[in-house]
């Protein structure tokens, strides 16, 4: 590859991931988009949205790593206290049925993953990163995100959550 090649690729990739969506903020509507469950079945959050409280979408950028490790059991060690606040929380990145499965089996974690194969709900948040999703964690309360935490905790993402809620 000649150098000429090689730059124009470069600059390629920078355009590319220049044109990534922005995050979503807090006040913005909830985005609606659907993917793959780690059970195989196709799910919408809008769905989601209608039938609860608040839900928790969170994005991390590969199953079974040690931060997205940290991330999920963060959650799934405070799950009852967030589902006692109506909390349904689900988890999304680009990683296949599989291997969302084989991690929350791993793991035990009482939500649902989603394989984000599409990259579709992480483009509808603006979670969307070339090769991973970008680590992150929106709350949506009537159809708005009311919470949004764009670099996403690792070990105290259920903390950050929990505290918005009890203020």
């Amino acid at each position: 590859m000649n150098v000429r090649t090689l730059f124009a690729s470069l600059l390629s990739l920078t355009m590319f991931n220049l044109m990534t969506a922005s995050p979503s903020d807090v006040g913005a509507p909830a985005p609606v988009a659907s993917a793959l469950t780690d059970a195989g079945e196709n799910l919408n959050l809008a769905d989601v949205y209608a039938e609860n409280d608040y839900t928790l979408v969170y994005f991390y950028p590969k199953a079974d790593t040690p931060g997205c490790t940290k991330q999920g059991c963060s959650l799934r060690d405070a799950y009852e206290e967030l589902t006692d606040k109506g909390v349904a929380v689900i988890g999304v990145s680009y990683d296949k049925v599989a291997k969302q499965r084989a991690f929350k089996e791993k793991y035990n974690f009482p939500f649902t993953l989603l394989a984000d194969t599409e990259k579709q709900v992480a483009k509808a948040f603006g979670a969307d990163g070339m090769v991973f999703a970008s680590r992150s964690a929106y709350l949506v309360h009537d159809n708005k995100i009311v919470y949004a935490d764009h670099k996403g905790s690792t070990a105290q993402q259920a903390t950050d959550v929990l505290n918005f809620l009890n203020q």
